[in-house]
């Protein structure tokens, strides 16, 4: 698959701290790529080095489509955290402004409205906005030109849920329209929810790098507990067909393609271990981020 933008070795300090090291990855073309990271961990740096804010002190990046970082900066679109518009002029006024500096004309400024669902709203002073109104308004100032990459950095920081979900279902529309986005988050969840391809950053390194759902897998697990424990955790271990992979309240254990969890359940009968939990899970993005964060 194409890539839009390939980046190579790059690393950046401040003074002692080390933001970035040695980073290095490629963004396919028409993907939502996640940046996914706590805070801290150089996810707003790499942003700002990309967009040529920052300069690295090692290493290079490359916008496939552009010869020139500078030109792609101007080209494509960025939202970076906190919305920042005229809180006396209202939505049309503000994206105009926003068009004027952009070089980019008026021409969609009625259609970014209606998609972000503010052209009820377009003649509502930004100071009357909810966060979640503001967040989209923001969203709409990248939909105003042609630009084909759109950069977002914490586009739900803020939110409650409702105005979490408007955002991911606003963002997965746009990318169906052709769009290649970069998602920077911290939370786990949505990135797992609306983003194609990723990377894990902590303190400044990379993790891990790839498609979703590779990176997910589609694992699953189960929770097992039973009146006698020992007795329990003597038959998971000695079983061939099972893993056992942490033990508190209950132990949590996957399964090969030999054994069901109908087959593990009389299994623990036929060795008169009586259950008092089973519950069959599947793998999520926060429980593989905690199980790389403790590998690193």
């Amino acid at each position: 698959m194409k890539s839009v933008l390939e980046v190579q070795s790059v690393s950046k300090s401040y003074n002692t701290i080390k933001a970035l090291n040695d980073i290095s990855f490629e963004v396919p073309k028409g993907s939502i790529f996640g940046i996914l990271g706590p805070n801290g961990s150089g996810k707003t740096t790499l942003l700002g080095i990309l967009l040529n804010i920052l300069k690295p002190d090692s290493g290079s990046f490359r916008w496939v489509d552009y010869q020139d970082n500078n030109l792609a900066r101007k080209k494509n679109w960025a939202l970076i955290e906190t919305p920042n518009f005229y809180p006396y002029l209202d939505a049309v006024q503000n994206l105009k402004i926003v068009a004027e500096i952009k070089q980019c004309g008026n021409q969609l400024i009625e259609s970014a409205l209606q998609q972000t669902g503010l052209y009820e709203r377009r003649f509502s002073q930004f100071k009357t906005f909810s966060l979640g109104m503001k967040q989209r308004l923001a969203i709409a100032s990248t939909l105003i030109s042609q630009a084909d990459i759109l950069v977002y950095d914490e586009p739900t920081n803020g939110l409650d849920p409702q105005g979490i979900a408007e955002i991911r279902n606003l963002i997965i529309d746009i990318r169906n329209q052709g769009k290649t986005i970069i998602l920077a988050s911290h939370l786990l969840d949505e990135v797992e929810k609306v983003c194609t391809d990723m990377v894990i950053i902590k303190n400044g390194k990379l993790l891990i790098y790839g498609p979703v759902a590779e990176i997910v897998s589609d694992e699953e697990w189960i929770e097992i507990a039973a009146n006698n424990m020992n007795s329990l955790e003597s038959l998971l271990n000695n079983h061939p067909g099972v893993t056992v992979k942490s033990k508190s309240n209950f132990f949590v254990i996957t399964i090969d393609k030999s054994l069901s969890v109908e087959e593990l359940s009389k299994l623990c009968f036929q060795h008169q271990i009586e259950l008092t939990h089973l519950n069959q899970r599947k793998r999520t993005l926060e429980s593989k981020f905690i199980e790389i964060v403790k590998q690193s």
